[in-house]
């Protein structure tokens, strides 16, 4: 007897068995994971390293609100910029604070120490169960933003971003600088650098975050001033605030009304809002617990840091090469 009919109606009901039993399968399990799923870069910093640069309270006493990591800038180290002043104000605030310390005084590569920052956001959000603030003092923006930029999953984990002082599309300091060798972040920070061109290239404010930008019109460190506005964030001049107000580069970490705009961001969804300043609040001028002494202390102890830094830092010819992740 001739099978040879019976062959290709086998392997077509075999076919369609199998098709059909993809479709239940599919309705039982749901979806599939969306193929665009992007995969994080991995931490090449040891997660050793990562959590003896982060110092948290022992036990986080204010349920009620999101903990706050601070981020330091250029030359300094994180008590230096927030010891004597955010970190206690903020603490007599109510708020849980977390400092981080970037390695090489912030010297280095902005790409290594934004790594610091990844660490830092995720382990506290794993510690707490809650969303967190993230402030940063001039280069430590970067750092932020580098983080949330490359690191998706950050910003399901940060509520607020606060920048003070922000160098966010360069610095010229950086180019004039780097006309010899110079730190490797100084080159990063330089108008035009290839680390700009990939951390502003499209959405400068990803995610969820409320993004907050204090910037000053008298800003020493910031110039030319138009390149501190971020797309998308909530941009606020100091003299936009209060009218003929100096506040310099390193001032933004004592000065009452950015602290209080800083607050206003914390306390509040969304970016700050200077209407919600109380009247009179133009007439402050450190934040609350820092006298003049300590801010003039604190300020020629910067200015000593940075000279040294920039002497004795090492010096190289270029910028540090792109990673791979950010060269999509």
């Amino acid at each position: 007897m001739n099978r040879s009919w019976k062959t290709p109606l086998r392997r077509r009901s075999s076919a369609f068995a199998a098709a059909l039993l993809g479709v239940f399968v599919a309705v039982l399990l749901g979806p599939a994971p969306a193929a665009t799923a992007a995969v994080e870069p991995g931490l090449d910093t040891p997660a050793a390293t990562l959590d003896a640069a982060l110092h948290c309270p022992g036990s986080y006493a204010h349920p009620d609100r999101e903990p706050v990591l601070l981020v330091h800038g250029t030359s300094s180290t994180a008590d230096e910029s927030w010891g004597w002043g955010y970190a206690p104000a903020l603490r007599d605030a109510g708020y849980d604070v977390c400092t981080v310390d970037l390695p090489n005084r912030s010297m280095g590569d902005i790409q290594e120490a934004a790594e610091y920052v990844v660490h830092a956001v995720g382990r506290i959000n794993s510690l707490t169960g809650r969303k967190v603030d993230v402030i940063g003092h001039s280069q430590g923006n970067m750092e932020i933003r580098w983080a949330l930029r490359w690191w998706p999953s950050l910003q399901s984990e940060v509520d607020d971003a606060v920048f003070l002082a922000n160098p966010g599309h360069g610095i010229g300091a950086g180019n004039l600088f780097c006309t010899a060798p110079c730190a490797p972040a100084l080159h990063q920070f330089s108008v035009g650098s290839d680390f700009l061109a990939a951390l502003n290239a499209g959405d400068e404010t990803p995610g969820p975050v409320s993004y907050t930008n204090l910037y000053s019109l008298t800003d020493e460190a910031i110039v030319p001033v138009t390149t501190a506005p971020v797309s998308g964030a909530g941009n606020i001049s100091m003299q936009s605030v209060c009218p003929g107000r100096t506040v310099t580069h390193f001032g933004f970490l004592y000065d009452s009304v950015a602290y209080g705009l800083v607050v206003d961001a914390l306390s509040h969804s969304g970016a700050a809002d200077p209407g919600r300043l109380p009247f009179g609040k133009c007439l402050d001028v450190n934040l609350p617990g820092v006298t003049a002494s300590e801010a003039s202390g604190a300020t020629a102890i910067a200015a000593a840091n940075m000279s040294a830094e920039l002497l004795n830092a090492t010096k190289v010819w270029a910028e540090p090469s792109l990673r791979s992740y950010a060269l999509s």
